[in-house]
């Protein structure tokens, strides 16, 4: 399998990137990508691509990115955590 190598702004935006084979099949950032950040991936990968999805589906600003994005990366795996570590009745 051949790792997607992105741009850390690029990077930073993405939750998870998935692979089937030696394909990326799946881009999954917190919010939705602008054009050109996928057109940016899109030539990074130097193909034809459409599997991008994000966690949120209201667009923020880079500046709200930047003033937020680690107070949400945070709330985001400890809600994950939080469910995985509920204990079953």
């Amino acid at each position: 399998m051949i790792e997607l190598i992105l741009p850390e702004h690029l990077k930073d935006k993405i939750y998870e990137i998935r692979y089937l084979s030696d394909d990326v099949s799946k881009i999954v950032s917190y919010f939705p990508l602008t054009i050109s950040e996928k057109d940016e991936i899109i030539s990074i990968l130097n193909s034809p691509f459409d599997g991008f999805f994000s966690i949120f589906s209201d667009p923020i600003s880079n500046e709200q990115w930047g003033k937020t994005k680690q107070q949400i990366k945070k709330r985001f795996n400890d809600e994950l955590f939080d469910i995985d570590e509920k204990p079953s009745s």
